[in-house]
């Protein structure tokens, strides 16, 4: 099990406030790693899990989205690291996996494949789940092996959807071959934005977060202590001070701030129950004790990219537009539910990875990539308790081929394979004091850097936060070389808190010639900090070729947004050829994005519409309908367009619709989306996938018959007049 965006203060296992009876009763029955590590974001977390290898050794030196074309940061898995999947798959395992795939390159998430880095290109015989960053957990985007699955209405949140179909997956496996062994990998997409819950669970967190995050922090480190999970001495790191205390919120800010962590809470404690289903169906069948379960609370620390204030729409408040605090209070009883999609607030990050400094992103500390582990296994691990031995996650591939008998293959499929760094964890399961067997390990995640050595973690002082990500040139760009180093002795300062940089220059220096000795190791780099889109521009070159023109034929096409029309910031021409059956004309014609933000060109009362959403907030809708309805049972030509004003991201343009040559309505738009909003959200003919822009105004699926659709851009960021077109 690998979760998502959970701090290491967050579950009650771990000390934290948010009861985690399952992950609890794991602990209970085998062991807690408290000084476990991730890469301090999810692509390179997931692919060093899976194959065994640092991150930057298989191309994953940040998220897939950030790719470029030197070594260490493609984002193609090498066929010289073959999955623990692919490994147990050639010694007579089933393998399933269930959850978030965040490791297809750009480009290649596409009905046109290429497969291969998909989960059933990479040992998995089995896939439900989906595969970006995030997605809605009401009305999810999910693909069944590399098949998306036809949009339905199942009013089960994601997670419970997940647990239902592994079980269902292990009963067919024990039904047909009840001797073969199994690997389950189970990765649900909580508690990572959109935080989305259901309704009684959030009510059951109701008031508990009052106190706000500071008194929740210290409240954590007060129970970790307790448990054993730190050491007595542990203190918290300083309050950053570009951060609020509970006390400086206004009244209607705590409540939202409140809110928010209840949505968090239950979602948490829900993903708790679901894998609980899973691990109960194990016990039931009679294969708990020869499992050996492993549980990793998440693939980073918290998030803190909404800021001080929190969002109501991450992707759609970075690219487009911040909420207000007025508009955030009214939407208030929606929190949690299927209209928004909150992220919570960098104060809520920070005390969910109590007791240490910094989020998710920041490799250098260890807020970004200490998370807490819990290894299970009745037949074999005979001792109990909380274990110390420093780990990483490229740890747990050789642990499993340990546990399984397996040998790491020389070669798979004809392909010789490149060195695991992992060390296996199995000597620490009955031996509590046994020393460690990693003694060093670096980090680097767009830009920020550290380097574990001996008990000694020396670290580079962030430049920019989480929340600082931007769609332009940013100020800090480039500037690795301008980095100031800290120095921190973890042997008597377990959460990081005390930088003795000054007291010990020379073991700095040891320590960043060593953090260069790795990086030279393991292709880390050319190093690159860059957040914005001057570095997400490259994917488009290294993996997508520009299109100003495309085609498309027929209806049930949906294209992930990499692969689409890029219609954001410029001037674009929808021309449709359709025919609309008299009794049944309304439906999507084409789609891009969602409630959060997108566009929608449609047909309601048998006149062709167009619905643009700069975000879900009100006022921020525009439609323009034809008074005119189309013909019935004959052929029609609708042009749909937008000519943009020009003048940069953003801006606004004239909106027109004509039917057959004729122009029948045309309207202006004050300013335009930066990007469609929602993470996941497929480009859509004939039906709007996963979370639609139009909502239950408009009948999902077209009923008559799309012929051809043509989508032609104009220049991005210019004036460019459609009606000339």
């Amino acid at each position: 099990m690998l979760t998502d965006d959970e701090g290491f203060g967050a579950a009650s296992a771990f000390g934290g406030p948010v009861p985690t009876p399952n992950l609890e009763r794991l602990a209970k029955a085998g062991l807690s790693y408290t000084r476990f590590h991730t890469t301090a974001m999810c692509s390179p977390t997931r692919a060093s899990l899976l194959t065994g290898r640092n991150h930057h050794a298989v191309n994953m030196g940040t998220l897939t989205e950030f790719a470029q074309g030197s070594p260490g940061y493609t984002s193609v898995i090498p066929d010289s690291a073959a999955t623990v999947a692919r490994i147990l798959k050639g010694s007579g395992y089933s393998t399933a996996f269930f959850g978030k795939h965040h490791n297809i390159p750009i480009g290649q998430d596409s009905p046109a494949g290429p497969f291969d880095k998909w989960p059933t290109g990479l040992g998995f015989e089995y896939f439900f789940g989906f595969t970006s960053s995030d997605t809605d957990q009401w009305r999810p985007t999910l693909y069944r092996g590399t098949n998306p699955v036809p949009v339905d209405k199942d009013p089960r949140i994601l997670d419970e959807r997940l647990a239902s179909d592994a079980i269902g997956w292990l009963h067919n496996q024990k039904a047909a071959a009840p001797e073969k062994p199994f690997l389950i990998y189970f990765a649900p997409g909580s508690t990572h934005t959109p935080h989305q819950a259901p309704a009684d669970w959030i009510e059951r967190f109701r008031g508990r977060f009052a106190n706000g995050w500071d008194r929740v922090r210290e409240e954590t480190l007060a129970r970790q202590k307790a448990m054993g999970i730190v050491p007595a001495r542990t203190r918290l790191p300083a309050w950053p001070a570009d951060l609020p205390r509970w006390s400086q919120l206004s009244a209607e800010d705590r409540k939202v701030q409140e809110r928010y962590m209840e949505v968090y809470a239950a979602m948490l404690a829900f993903q708790d129950e679901q894998i609980g289903r899973l691990l109960n169906e194990v016990d039931r069948m009679g294969l708990a004790a020869n499992t050996m379960v492993i549980w990793i609370s998440g693939d980073n620390g918290a998030d803190a990219a909404a800021g001080a204030a929190g969002s109501l729409s991450e992707k759609g408040e970075i690219a487009n537009r911040h909420s207000t605090l007025a508009e955030r209070v009214a939407a208030l009883d929606q929190f949690g539910g299927p209209e928004q999609a909150i992220n919570y607030s960098a104060g809520w990050a920070l005390a969910m990875n109590a007791p240490f400094p910094f989020y998710k992103q920041i490799a250098s500390h260890l807020g970004g990539t200490r998370n807490g582990a819990v290894i299970s296994w009745p037949a074999m691990i005979t001792g109990r308790g909380i274990r110390g031995q420093y780990h990483h996650v490229i740890d747990i591939l050789p642990t499993i081929l340990k546990a399984a008998k397996v040998q790491a293959p020389a070669f798979v499929d004809g392909v010789r394979q490149q060195p695991i760094d992992g060390v296996a964890m199995e000597y620490s399961f009955n031996a509590p004091t046994a020393p460690d067997r990693r003694t060093t390990q670096y980090y680097e995640m767009l830009g920020n850097r550290a380097i574990y050595h001996d008990g000694w973690l020396a670290s580079t002082t962030p430049l920019k936060r989480p929340w600082e990500i931007g769609f332009g040139p940013t100020a800090n760009e480039n500037l690795t070389a301008r980095y100031g180093w800290e120095l921190y002795d973890l042997r008597s300062d377990f959460s990081q808190s005390k930088d003795v940089a000054a007291r010990f220059p020379d073991r700095l220096k040891s320590m960043q010639l060593l953090f260069e000795t790795e990086a030279a190791k393991y292709q880390v780099n050319p190093l690159d900090d860059r957040t914005s889109a001057s570095r997400t521009a490259g994917i488009h070159k290294a993996y997508v070729i520009a299109r100003d023109h495309y085609t498309f034929w027929g209806t049930g096409i949906s294209l992930a947004p990499d692969l689409a029309p890029q219609m954001g910031n410029r001037t674009f021409i929808v021309d449709a050829d359709v025919v609309v059956q008299p009794g049944s004309t309304d439906g999507v014609i084409l789609a891009n994005g969602s409630r959060l933000g997108g566009w929608s060109f449609y047909v309601k009362d048998g006149r062709p519409a167009v619905m643009h959403l700069f975000s879900q907030l009100p006022g921020d809708q525009f439609v323009l309908s034809s008074p005119a309805p189309l013909p019935t049972a004959r052929p029609s030509h609708i042009r749909f367009a937008f000519s943009y004003l020009g003048g940069g991201y953003g801006k606004g343009g004239d909106v027109s619709i004509s039917i057959d040559g004729k122009p029948v309505a045309s309207a202006p738009l004050a300013r335009s989306i930066v990007v469609p909003a929602g993470h996941g959200e497929t480009f859509d003919i004939g039906h709007d996938r996963g979370v639609t822009v139009t909502g239950a105004d408009v009948p999902n699926s077209f009923p008559g018959a799309i012929d051809k659709i043509e989508v032609r851009l104009g220049p991005v960021g210019k004036a460019w007049s459609a009606s000339a077109k």
